[in-house]
């Protein structure tokens, strides 16, 4: 019911991505990464993540499919399709 109410009224997806980025986000690259974490964005089904560390940059890009699978397994719904990061 309430899932429909969300749905219909289109607040849906916005509610996924907010909870992507604020709730899975953190659990999943862990909290060092999380703290080089400068602003995250969804356009798209992309997620933009702006990173202050090159080396952990470098790291979640090698990452990124997994990532990816993860982040959506955590809000249990399909949110993003890829991740870029700058």
């Amino acid at each position: 019911m309430l899932h429909e109410f969300l749905r219909e009224e289109g607040i849906e997806t916005p509610l996924l991505e907010h909870r992507l980025m604020t709730q899975a986000w953190p659990q999943v690259v862990g909290d060092y990464a999380n703290q080089c974490t400068e602003s995250l964005r969804i356009y798209n089904q992309v997620l933009y993540a702006r990173i202050k560390s090159p080396v952990v940059r470098q790291e979640l890009h090698m990452q990124r499919s997994e990532l990816v699978r993860r982040l959506n397994e955590v809000v249990d719904a399909f949110v993003i399709a890829d991740i870029r990061f700058s």
